[in-house]
């Protein structure tokens, strides 16, 4: 998607190691949010871009004594006396600048998140029953149990706006790199006090980064997303959190629900193996959003 860019400062500097130009841009945002403003502030030598900064409106609370663009203009003065002062160290500084953190590579065609702290209980079971289905239709599944990983709570800073790239390096980056080329998002989560539990909410509030790297860096093939859930309590009303909580995180991402299996009464049943045909209702709502998935057209 294009967006509106002003150039809002140009100047050059002269140093014995060759002329630096440096420029500042404002770029209009609010096609994310409200009044979202981003600085890119970029330091070329000869045409090659050397060293890059990027700081929008969101990062800064009311509270603070300061905003994106004084601290775009102030770092530009900050590179200017430093480009001035000692060139080469400014280069060894910036030497990085863009260049994303390695993860893990684990490729798959669908990532199924087991959002249950429990590794041996109902969730478990439910996503086996999805990865068999993913492995028996050809594709490569990736199951991924968040109690495993070390993974930082969101902290709202809204940079990962500015590089694509969260301000923590934790394990939600193997994550997101699965992700990045899956066609398909299972979530399997218990209910827990009427809603998802904390770590599988931590997971959804990181996928911001997501988010952020779609809209803006590197846009990928639609996704099809399937929940599959279970509730100690009897009824259809003690999923209503669960399914509001992971529709809004479909609907920010841009993943087209496929379906969803609800099981309730779990507290009575205990194994959901005991429930006849469960399994297979599971494993073809699987392969019906994989195929689904991967019909979908890739973006331009």
């Amino acid at each position: 998607m294009d967006w509106v860019k002003d150039r809002v400062l140009e100047r050059e500097v002269r140093t014995p190691d060759g002329t630096f130009s440096l420029t500042m841009d404002r770029e209009d945002l609010s096609f994310l949010y409200p009044g979202m403003v981003r600085y890119t502030l970029q330091a070329t030598r000869g045409g090659e871009p050397c060293a890059l900064f990027r700081t929008s409106t969101y990062e800064y609370s009311p509270t603070v004594p300061y905003d994106a663009e004084s601290v775009a203009r102030q770092k530009m003065e900050e590179w200017a006396r430093l480009l001035q002062e000692k060139p080469l160290l400014f280069l060894e500084q910036h030497a990085r600048d863009g260049i994303r953190t390695a993860v893990p590579d684990l490729p798959a065609d669908a990532v199924i998140i087991q959002g249950s702290p429990r590794p041996d209980g109902n969730c478990s079971i439910l996503a086996g029953w999805a990865a068999d289905a993913v492995r028996e239709a050809g594709a490569r599944p990736r199951v991924v149990f968040l109690d495993d990983l070390v993974i930082h709570s969101c902290i709202g800073c809204y940079r990962c706006y500015n590089t694509g790239e969260c301000t923590f390096d934790d394990d939600m980056g193997g994550v997101l790199a699965s992700l990045q080329g899956a066609s398909l998002l299972v979530i399997c989560s218990p209910v827990y006090t009427n809603t998802v539990p904390g770590g599988l909410k931590t997971f959804l509030d990181r996928c911001q980064t997501y988010h952020a790297r779609r809209r803006l860096f590197d846009p990928d093939r639609p996704k099809k997303g399937l929940l599959l859930s279970v509730a100690g309590r009897k009824g259809r009303s003690n999923f209503a959190c669960v399914t509001a909580v992971v529709s809004a995180y479909f609907r920010n991402l841009g993943i087209v629900p496929s379906g969803e299996v609800l099981i309730d009464a779990v507290d009575e049943i205990r194994d959901v193996r005991t429930l006849q045909g469960l399994d297979e209702k599971v494993r073809d709502a699987v392969r019906e959003s994989l195929r689904l998935g991967q019909k979908a057209p890739a973006r331009r």
